[in-house]
């Protein structure tokens, strides 16, 4: 499998393991229209590609990624033509992550934020550094957390925690994240890599096959609620997209200033 088309990921292959490595460090790692893309088959070729086992998910630099970038945003407000190809890709990430059977670890170095949080917690096990965030303030920039965060939150913490944090935008410390089981692991961040590579050696010394099937098997429930939930989590996201407390966030932000909502 040849990787070099990628450049919003950054892609290696080595011993059976892949890194996937969120490559836009100057920007905190923020997804924007081509790394979106990217996300969007990623997972595809790496199940397709026999020369991996395991994948781990990271990102360069001081932050995991911290979500949709702001001028991206911006654009879908210009030109609504540009969500509807992003919803269409958010399903693509959101499915193939669900459908890749090579398990998926999250090594998350940094911050996590909105879509950067979703992609973390779709993975199958994940672990933290103790000075990562963690949350989806999707409502904070007047957008539904329709991308993923509606699904995979209230089966994580259970449905009353998740509306917590879904509806006011909250950030979890990766401590108190891994307390009440959004994540698996909240670890010093000078041992981050050391507990993924020992944890995904372990995978990849373990029965391939068995754990590949025991991974299909768990995502079953998985996927049958997102095939119930996506298309209304994305309708309701591509309508938000669509409100004046969307632009007033975005347009809050540009300025350096604080958004005033309640404009509809």
């Amino acid at each position: 499998m040849n990787y070099d088309s990628y450049s919003g990921l950054s892609i290696s292959v080595q011993n059976g393991r892949a890194v996937v490595t969120f490559n836009s460090p100057e920007k905190m790692n923020a997804v924007g229209p081509k790394t979106h893309t990217e996300l969007s088959r990623i997972f595809t070729d790496l199940n397709a590609d026999p020369d991996v086992d395991v994948v781990v998910v990271t990102g360069a630099g001081r932050a995991f990624s911290a979500g949709g970038d702001i001028e991206w945003m911006q654009r879908m407000i210009d030109i609504p033509a540009e969500f509807d190809v992003a919803i269409r890709e958010g399903k693509q990430i959101l499915n193939s992550m669900l459908d890749c059977t090579k398990p998926i670890i999250a090594k998350v170095n940094g911050h996590a934020t909105g879509l950067g949080s979703t992609i973390a917690l779709f993975c199958d096990v994940i672990f933290a550094a103790d000075t990562a965030k963690i949350g989806d303030p999707h409502v904070l920039v007047g957008l539904v957390a329709g991308d993923g965060g509606a699904l995979i939150w209230p089966q994580l913490i259970g449905y009353a925690r998740a509306k917590e944090f879904l509806l006011t935008g909250e950030l979890l410390t990766a401590t108190r994240a891994a307390e009440i089981g959004l994540i698996n692991h909240a670890v010093p961040a000078g041992e981050l890599d050391a507990k993924v590579d020992a944890f995904a050696s372990k995978l990849q010394s373990g029965a391939r096959s068995a754990i590949r099937g025991t991974k299909i098997s768990i995502n079953v429930g998985l996927k049958q609620l997102a095939a119930a939930l996506i298309d209304v989590s994305f309708a309701t996201e591509a309508e938000s997209n669509r409100s004046a407390d969307h632009a007033e966030a975005v347009a809050a932000f540009r300025e350096g200033r604080k958004p005033v909502f309640g404009k509809g």
